[in-house]
Protein backbone atom coordinates (compact mmCIF):
# COMPACT_ATOMS: atom_id res chain seq x y z
CA UNK A 1 0.00 0.00 0.00
CA UNK A 2 1.75 3.26 -0.73
CA UNK A 3 2.41 5.74 2.21
CA UNK A 4 1.13 9.52 2.41
CA UNK A 5 3.58 10.18 5.58
CA UNK A 6 3.59 14.07 5.22
CA UNK A 7 1.24 14.93 2.23
CA UNK A 8 2.36 18.68 2.58
CA UNK A 9 6.21 18.57 2.79
CA UNK A 10 6.99 17.72 -0.81
CA UNK A 11 4.77 19.87 -3.93
CA UNK A 12 5.21 17.25 -6.59
CA UNK A 13 4.15 14.38 -4.09
CA UNK A 14 1.50 16.37 -2.51
CA UNK A 15 0.21 17.14 -5.93
CA UNK A 16 0.32 13.44 -6.42
CA UNK A 17 -1.47 12.56 -3.17
CA UNK A 18 -3.91 15.24 -3.74
CA UNK A 19 -5.01 14.57 -7.41
CA UNK A 20 -8.89 14.39 -7.90
CA UNK A 21 -10.13 10.50 -8.41
CA UNK A 22 -11.76 9.92 -11.57
CA UNK A 23 -12.82 7.23 -13.14
CA UNK A 24 -11.57 6.26 -16.53
CA UNK A 25 -13.72 3.21 -18.02
CA UNK A 26 -17.04 4.43 -17.14
CA UNK A 27 -16.26 8.05 -18.24
CA UNK A 28 -15.32 7.29 -21.71
CA UNK A 29 -18.44 5.07 -22.20
CA UNK A 30 -20.83 7.71 -20.85
CA UNK A 31 -19.30 10.39 -22.87
CA UNK A 32 -19.42 8.09 -26.45
CA UNK A 33 -23.18 6.59 -25.48
CA UNK A 34 -24.38 10.80 -24.92
CA UNK A 35 -22.64 11.51 -28.29
CA UNK A 36 -24.30 8.09 -30.09
CA UNK A 37 -27.66 8.85 -28.11
CA UNK A 38 -28.03 12.70 -29.85
CA UNK A 39 -26.53 11.37 -33.51
CA UNK A 40 -28.90 8.50 -33.27
CA UNK A 41 -32.11 10.54 -31.96
CA UNK A 42 -31.44 13.45 -34.40
CA UNK A 43 -30.80 11.14 -37.36
CA UNK A 44 -34.15 9.42 -36.98
CA UNK A 45 -35.88 12.60 -35.99
CA UNK A 46 -34.96 14.21 -39.45
CA UNK A 47 -35.22 10.73 -41.46
CA UNK A 48 -39.36 10.48 -40.56
CA UNK A 49 -42.09 10.74 -42.77
CA UNK A 50 -43.82 13.98 -42.07
CA UNK A 51 -47.10 14.71 -43.20
CA UNK A 52 -50.04 12.50 -44.32
CA UNK A 53 -52.17 10.21 -42.53
CA UNK A 54 -49.29 8.28 -40.88
CA UNK A 55 -46.45 11.08 -40.56
CA UNK A 56 -44.92 12.91 -38.50
CA UNK A 57 -45.01 16.83 -37.40
CA UNK A 58 -42.17 19.08 -37.21
CA UNK A 59 -42.85 19.01 -33.90
CA UNK A 60 -42.55 15.56 -32.65
CA UNK A 61 -39.04 15.57 -34.76
CA UNK A 62 -38.22 18.39 -32.72
CA UNK A 63 -39.55 16.68 -29.18
CA UNK A 64 -37.61 13.30 -30.31
CA UNK A 65 -34.26 15.17 -30.81
CA UNK A 66 -34.77 16.80 -27.20
CA UNK A 67 -35.31 13.97 -25.67
CA UNK A 68 -32.20 11.80 -27.62
CA UNK A 69 -30.24 15.63 -25.78
CA UNK A 70 -32.00 14.68 -22.57
CA UNK A 71 -31.06 11.14 -22.37
CA UNK A 72 -27.65 12.38 -23.42
CA UNK A 73 -27.31 14.72 -20.52
CA UNK A 74 -28.27 12.33 -17.88
CA UNK A 75 -25.68 9.73 -19.58
CA UNK A 76 -22.89 12.90 -18.82
CA UNK A 77 -23.45 12.72 -15.09
CA UNK A 78 -21.69 9.77 -15.25
CA UNK A 79 -18.62 11.80 -16.57
CA UNK A 80 -18.66 14.35 -14.17
CA UNK A 81 -18.58 11.56 -11.09
CA UNK A 82 -15.38 12.32 -9.18
CA UNK A 83 -14.13 12.67 -5.58
CA UNK A 84 -11.18 15.63 -4.38
CA UNK A 85 -9.11 15.23 -1.53
CA UNK A 86 -8.24 18.82 0.09
CA UNK A 87 -6.35 19.64 3.54
CA UNK A 88 -9.69 19.41 5.39
CA UNK A 89 -11.13 16.41 3.71
CA UNK A 90 -12.85 14.47 0.62
CA UNK A 91 -15.64 15.91 -1.51
CA UNK A 92 -17.43 13.45 -3.21
CA UNK A 93 -19.45 14.08 -6.41
CA UNK A 94 -21.40 10.81 -7.35
CA UNK A 95 -23.80 10.61 -10.14
CA UNK A 96 -26.90 12.27 -8.24
CA UNK A 97 -25.42 13.48 -4.67
CA UNK A 98 -22.67 15.32 -3.47
CA UNK A 99 -20.81 15.16 0.19
CA UNK A 100 -17.63 16.74 1.89
CA UNK A 101 -16.39 14.31 4.55
CA UNK A 102 -13.89 15.45 7.07
CA UNK A 103 -10.80 13.07 7.29
CA UNK A 104 -11.48 12.52 11.00
CA UNK A 105 -14.80 11.32 9.83
CA UNK A 106 -13.23 8.40 7.26
CA UNK A 107 -13.47 5.44 9.56
CA UNK A 108 -11.93 2.86 6.67
CA UNK A 109 -11.91 2.36 3.17
CA UNK A 110 -13.05 -0.88 1.62
CA UNK A 111 -12.80 -1.80 -2.31
CA UNK A 112 -12.96 -5.51 -3.91
CA UNK A 113 -15.67 -7.92 -3.21
CA UNK A 114 -19.28 -6.57 -3.48
CA UNK A 115 -19.93 -2.82 -4.99
CA UNK A 116 -18.34 -1.96 -8.09
CA UNK A 117 -17.24 0.92 -6.35
CA UNK A 118 -15.32 2.30 -3.11
CA UNK A 119 -17.09 2.17 -0.04
CA UNK A 120 -16.25 4.25 2.94
CA UNK A 121 -17.26 3.54 6.41
CA UNK A 122 -17.74 6.56 8.54
CA UNK A 123 -17.69 7.22 12.07
CA UNK A 124 -21.18 7.20 12.68
CA UNK A 125 -21.57 3.82 11.16
CA UNK A 126 -23.03 4.87 7.76
CA UNK A 127 -21.05 4.33 4.62
CA UNK A 128 -20.40 6.03 1.86
CA UNK A 129 -19.74 4.96 -2.11
CA UNK A 130 -17.23 6.58 -4.03
CA UNK A 131 -18.12 6.26 -7.77
CA UNK A 132 -15.26 8.00 -8.64
CA UNK A 133 -12.72 4.71 -7.99
CA UNK A 134 -14.70 1.63 -9.76
CA UNK A 135 -13.53 -1.75 -10.53
CA UNK A 136 -13.91 -1.52 -13.87
CA UNK A 137 -10.57 0.41 -14.08
CA UNK A 138 -8.96 -2.92 -13.11
CA UNK A 139 -5.42 -2.41 -11.45
CA UNK A 140 -5.55 1.27 -11.51
CA UNK A 141 -8.93 1.62 -9.28
CA UNK A 142 -6.67 -1.13 -6.60
CA UNK A 143 -3.79 1.82 -6.93
CA UNK A 144 -6.68 4.84 -6.33
CA UNK A 145 -8.23 2.79 -3.16
CA UNK A 146 -4.96 2.39 -2.25
CA UNK A 147 -3.77 6.03 -2.76
CA UNK A 148 -7.06 7.11 -0.81
CA UNK A 149 -6.66 4.83 2.10
CA UNK A 150 -3.14 6.48 2.27
CA UNK A 151 -4.89 9.95 2.42
CA UNK A 152 -6.75 8.78 5.07
CA UNK A 153 -4.45 7.08 7.25
CA UNK A 154 -2.35 9.47 7.21
CA UNK A 155 -4.31 12.10 8.18
CA UNK A 156 -5.84 10.56 10.98
CA UNK A 157 -2.41 9.71 12.16
CA UNK A 158 -1.87 13.71 12.17
CA UNK A 159 -4.84 14.44 13.96
CA UNK A 160 -4.16 12.15 16.31
CA UNK A 161 -0.35 13.07 16.99
CA UNK A 162 -1.20 16.79 17.43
Amino acid sequence: MPTVSNPRSDPAKRAAAYATFRPRRSRIVSIVAAVATVVVFAIVGIQVPRGGENGWSGQDSVALVVFGVAIALFLLRYALVHAKPTESGLHVQNLISSRDIPWAEIVNVQFGGGPPWLILELADTETLSVMAVQRSDGDRAMAEAQRLAALVDAHNHTARDD
